[in-house]
């Protein structure tokens, strides 16, 4: 084939939650790009459009967002008790970075019906009317999640009038179980906090002694005041993103979260993992306007949460670090506990610069140790579009080093 023509590769473009990403069969890259390597990252940032020195990503899938700059590998899975593996890959925008790190909670919840419609799930496990089971291996962390996905007429049902904030039309609800969220990766040895205290005490320049509750629960997050930001926790993207001063001291703040949280060895490895760990903070509830100009009130949340993903201020939640607040509100002490009130709770509804979001979790201790045993929310997905991606030829020159 000549180097001027393009590949060209099955894919889905499917929303999930409050995210968007390409999603291929693995089956289905080229047998190069199948396994781990720099020409599989150099195939999915080409084909996303980074790095883009304008940051539009104009000549490629992505969206210019955090939310948008995604890709999800798909493939039948040879572990007990599960129907596929996915495998989650957050791409830079203006980097030649593919993290790997941590999963994407949203995304999360188009892989159930993805894989039903890409034949991935084999066919007595679906019902033809009702809800199938979808057991996913989510090979980032080593983790279950178990999609429930609404099924009619034998198709993956996908419109429906349930409505998540951050999403403009309402779909069917796809229910997410996370199972046993916690770390137990090898990083944090089983321990969801990873310095064994629900709250830490960061020393971080030009901020000083912070408070910081560090927890590996759905991905590894950050939780700090806002307060102790100068932050109401009512803010919205543009008074966070159109602040260069404060994006670099909050990513600091999340370089030194990081090294406390043994995620890396030194603050200058933070730059080269962008997607772990996230960094949130809290308030008690208040009132306050929500991006689309609607209004939400205190009485109707337990907390304000508002959360940085890939350097930018998220405009709703990650769906893995919703997974990290409910298993934090859940357990007394932590700073998201303080925030919603303190005591003892089994679900929580924060608010975010979208709105708002219910989330439950279900955590115990085991020899003076919390574990959270399972975290539950509810999405939605649905496919935007069908077909083939088309990468330039000359992307697979590229080898693994």
């Amino acid at each position: 084939m000549s180097e001027t023509a393009q590949i060209r590769i099955p894919a889905t473009y499917m929303r999930g939650g409050t995210s968007k990403g390409v999603f291929f069969r693995r089956q289905d890259l080229p047998s190069a790009a199948q396994e781990p390597g720099a020409l599989r990252d150099a195939l999915l940032l080409r084909m996303i459009g980074s790095p883009d020195i304008y940051g539009k990503q104009i000549d490629g899938m992505g969206g210019a967002s955090s939310s948008t700059s995604k890709a999800v590998i798909v493939d039948r899975s040879q572990r007990p008790g599960h129907d596929v593996d996915y495998l989650f890959a957050q791409l830079s925008i203006d980097r030649a970075l593919v993290d790997w790190s941590g999963n994407c909670g949203n995304l999360s919840a188009a892989v159930g019906p993805f894989a039903i419609s890409a034949g991935l799930v084999v066919g007595e496990r679906i019902p033809a009317d009702g809800i199938a089971e979808v057991r996913i291996w989510q090979a980032n962390i080593g983790k279950t999640i178990i999609a429930h996905v609404p099924m009619r007429a034998g198709q993956v049902q996908e419109i429906g009038d349930f409505e998540l904030d951050g999403v403009t039309f309402p779909a069917a609800e796809v229910v997410l179980d996370f199972l046993d969220p916690g770390a137990d990766d090898g990083e944090a040895e089983g321990e969801i906090f990873p310095t064994g205290h629900c709250v830490d005490e960061l020393d971080v320049p030009g901020l000083g002694r912070i408070e910081a509750t560090l927890i590996n629960a759905g991905i590894p997050t950050i939780f700090v005041a806002a307060a102790d930001l100068g932050y109401s926790g009512r803010e919205l993207q543009p008074a966070i993103n159109s602040d260069p001063a404060a994006l670099a001291r909050l990513e600091n703040l999340r370089a030194h979260g990081a090294l406390r949280m043994g995620l890396i060895s030194s603050l200058e490895q933070a730059a080269g993992r962008q997607h772990t760990p996230k960094l949130a903070f809290v308030a008690p509830a208040a009132d306050f306007t929500a991006s689309s100009g609607r209004q939400v009130h205190a009485g109707d949340i337990d907390l304000l949460v508002r959360a940085m993903s890939m350097g930018q201020l998220h405009h709703a939640m990650m769906g893995t670090a919703a997974v990290a607040i409910a298993a934090a509100a859940a357990i007394p002490g932590t700073l998201v506990n303080r925030a919603a009130g303190g005591g003892v709770r089994d679900q929580v509804c924060f608010g975010h610069p979208s709105g708002s979001l219910r989330v439950g979790a279900q955590v115990s201790q085991r020899d003076g140790r919390w574990q959270v045993d399972r975290v539950s929310m509810s999405r939605s997905a649905r496919v935007l579009m069908e077909g083939w991606v088309r990468v330039p030829m000359t992307t697979m020159r590229v080898h693994p080093a």
